[in-house]
């Protein structure tokens, strides 16, 4: 059993993204069921919505629940960004409800890693750079996710691919290292072992899973799409990678070419683009968010379905 395994104790060092729109208690339930660790994603979530899916999600995971045979109640996590607007609110939700793993996001990890482990919750922290990991091992995150450029929705400004992010980070800090981005495959999964990985985040190929609550036209647009059918996008407000083939995609493209300023562009973006575009399944007018990878998912697979292949000692390659 590796570090990142022992520190989650789960089987198998394989983590479901907390993607907003997509991340709720049936998906990140099934991913704990299957032996690794599933995670809600708090991002499009209000605070009571937030606590509903953390109770669904642990009479799931409780011991004696179908499809619990371990006999212990089986560990779970919520991803938190932390420019969420209710953090404050979220944060004592998830130590009233007594979550046990916290990732966060999308801000720094220095004000809430003391306070969450004060309550005994083990952090893990999602980086784009080295300097950042660094950043983390000396704010006390128990581990750090290492996302790559090819990731879908938000990334990081650096444009690093995981190729180079990985052994990068893994020079910079001795805590346990969780790859991100781009990662579908079995065969990724061990490459990312090689270059100093203990253990993979999986976003896009979990997205488009039976299980995810994105809706069936976001899943559908997104499978099997050629590969250059996403793009990284609103660079000047917070640069994301979405699919091409849609009116909003196309825009925002345009707008940037022509060089609309960030405040243009954050009028046309406005509010709620992303869960028109990945739950409510409009794809002409929603942000369509999804990784590089979607070219490799080519239909709706179960979880269960999932595991079995990156598992399998046979797992698919290209």
């Amino acid at each position: 059993m590796n570090r990142v395994c022992e520190l989650f104790g789960i089987e198998h060092p394989v983590i479901s993204g907390g993607m907003v729109w997509c991340s709720g208690w049936r998906l990140a339930s099934a991913v704990s069921l299957n032996g690794g660790l599933g995670l809600l994603g708090a991002g499009s979530m209000h605070p009571d919505n937030l606590r509903h899916h953390i109770r669904c999600c642990k009479e799931a995971l409780k011991a004696g629940a179908p499809g619990n045979t371990t006999g212990r109640d089986l560990p779970f996590g919520v991803n938190v960004p932390l420019l969420y607007p209710q953090i404050d609110e979220l944060m004592g939700i998830l130590v009233e409800e007594g979550v046990k793993i916290v990732f966060t996001s999308a801000g720094s990890p220095k004000k809430w890693t003391p306070y969450l482990k004060e309550h005994g919750i083990t952090v893990v922290h999602v980086v784009s750079s080295s300097v950042f990991a660094k950043k983390c091992e000396e704010a006390g995150v128990d581990a750090i996710v290492a996302e790559g450029f090819e990731a879908g929705g938000h990334n990081g400004r650096e444009e690093t691919t995981t190729l180079c992010l990985i052994p990068a980070v893994r020079q910079a800090t001795t805590l346990p290292l969780i790859a991100a981005g781009g990662i579908a495959l079995k065969c990724q999964i061990k490459a990312c072992e090689a270059l100093g990985a203990e253990g993979v985040q999986i976003g896009t190929r979990f997205a488009l899973s039976a299980e995810s609550s994105a809706h069936d036209n976001f899943k559908n647009h997104c499978l099997g799409m050629p590969e250059g059918g996403t793009k990284l996008l609103l660079k000047k407000l917070a640069p994301a990678r979405l699919a091409q083939g849609s009116e909003f995609t196309a825009t925002v493209a345009q707008m940037e070419e022509n060089g609309a300023s960030k405040e243009e562009l954050a009028a046309y973006l406005g509010k709620g683009r992303a869960r028109k575009g990945i739950f409510d399944g409009d794809i002409n007018e929603g942000e369509i968010e999804i990784g590089q990878i979607c070219s490799m998912v080519t239909k709706i697979e179960t979880v269960e379905e999932i595991f079995r292949d990156l598992i399998n000692e046979k797992g698919r390659h290209p």
